[in-house]
């Protein structure tokens, strides 16, 4: 499959505690650039989650964010820990006894105290396992929504494609009658140019320009970059670094047919082929 760089999924879990979400989502890039925006319960999951990706990504900018919210009846407790209390009181009690000037805790301190509000502590190695099973379950819809993606850019890339081979088709049949038109118009102005050369002169000048506006060999070398655009799209893969080259190779041969070009018909049709060129570039800059 073709694979786009586009992309975007989304996983969440409930649990006993709360919920566990992960998004990803990804635009085009040159390379593969992976960025998490997560709380820092989850970094030592980072690594795997990095590698999880790296798996089946090859080239995007991808941000990955995991989240979770607990469940409002697990917040700890709804008052203050009776135990808790009496041995920080106690606690304070002898700081002031020790240090008479020193400042008694006040309300607020008694509220930040480590487990003063309850001991219901999150279970972040649970945490960071849901996170890396909803990654996996992600990244299945994150894959697929990149493949039909591509599956869309490889079907308006061949329709440029089929256009291109159309107007080339335009050219072929006409190319015989304009170098004839050429020859017998350069003819007559050469040896009017030309009134003490012989024949055989004015045959060798008719050549040498003739070559000039042959452009034979640019279709064939368009026709056989179309063949490989289409093999590169029916194989699949990451394959938007060939086909962006591929493009350069065709914007060549175009710029040559329409330099080259002796008739009006043949500049249109380059015209038209370097606009069919653009129009597959743009496409193929969101291909993996």
């Amino acid at each position: 499959m073709i694979n786009s760089m586009t992309g975007y999924a989304t996983a969440s879990r409930e649990l006993s505690w709360g919920a566990v979400s992960v998004e990803l989502r990804s635009v085009n890039h040159r390379y593969l650039d992976i960025s998490f925006r997560m709380p820092d319960e989850l970094r030592p999951a980072e690594q795997a989650l990095r590698e999880s990706i790296s798996a089946v990504a090859t080239r995007g900018k991808i941000e990955c964010r995991v989240a979770y919210a607990r469940r409002s009846d697990t917040q700890g407790g709804s008052g203050l820990d009776p135990t808790v209390l009496t041995q920080v009181l106690a606690l304070n009690a002898q700081a002031q006894a020790a240090l008479p000037e020193a400042r008694p805790l006040g309300v607020a301190d008694l509220l930040r105290w480590p487990g003063m509000l309850g001991t219901d502590e999150l279970p972040v190695d649970e945490l960071r396992e849901t996170a890396v099973e909803l990654m996996r379950t992600a990244l299945q819809d994150f894959i697929a929504a990149r493949e039909r993606e591509g599956g869309k850019l490889a079907t308006v890339i061949l329709e440029r494609a089929a256009e291109m081979r159309d107007r080339i088709a335009l050219v072929q049949p006409r190319m015989p009658g304009i170098i004839a038109a050429f020859q017998e118009k350069l003819n007559a102005r050469l040896k009017e140019a030309l009134v003490s050369a012989d024949d055989e002169r004015v045959r060798q000048e008719i050549a040498l320009f003739v070559n000039k506006i042959d452009v034979d060999e640019e279709l064939s070398r368009l026709a056989t970059h179309l063949d490989e655009l289409q093999r590169i799209l029916g194989k699949g893969g990451a394959s938007g670094k060939r086909l962006d080259f591929l493009m350069q190779e065709l914007n060549r041969e175009a710029n040559t047919l329409g330099s080259k070009s002796a008739d009006i018909e043949v500049t249109r049709v380059a015209m038209d082929l370097k606009l069919l060129i653009e129009q597959m570039r743009e496409q193929i800059q969101n291909i993996e």
